[in-house]
């Protein structure tokens, strides 16, 4: 996800908070991941109660990785930064579904689907 504390992350963190027993019941693992650091995380999950743990990729290693690191613009500004992506991956560590551009309305749902789908 981009940042801790912008107004779509927040969105998307509640949303999986929110769901989190019908998560929990599929036994996936859930992680949040985002270029913030580790006490700018401690500070998102404590302020949102969140049931997972998020973690840190200060030097971009993950996001590029999973080739979520993009070029983005926002008002004729263009600058590099994290596709809102979801990953789901199978019990051996395995990419099974990739969630692209991410909207936060919904998105849940669609995961619970694809953890419904292993």
């Amino acid at each position: 996800y981009p940042r801790d504390f912008t107004p779509g992350c927040t969105l998307e963190a509640r949303a999986f908070r929110d769901r989190w027993s019908r998560i929990e019941k599929t036994g996936a693992a859930v992680f949040g991941v985002s270029r913030d650091d580790v006490a700018l995380h401690a500070r998102f999950a404590k302020a949102l109660r969140l049931p997972y743990r998020l973690l840190a990729d200060e030097h971009v290693k993950a996001c590029r990785a999973y080739k979520v690191w993009r070029r983005k613009s926002l008002y004729g500004r263009s600058f590099m930064g994290i596709e809102r992506s979801t990953f789901v991956l199978d019990r051996r560590g395995v990419v099974r579904t990739v969630f692209r551009r991410v909207k936060v309305n919904g998105h849940v749902e669609e995961v619970l689907r694809a953890l419904g789908a292993l």
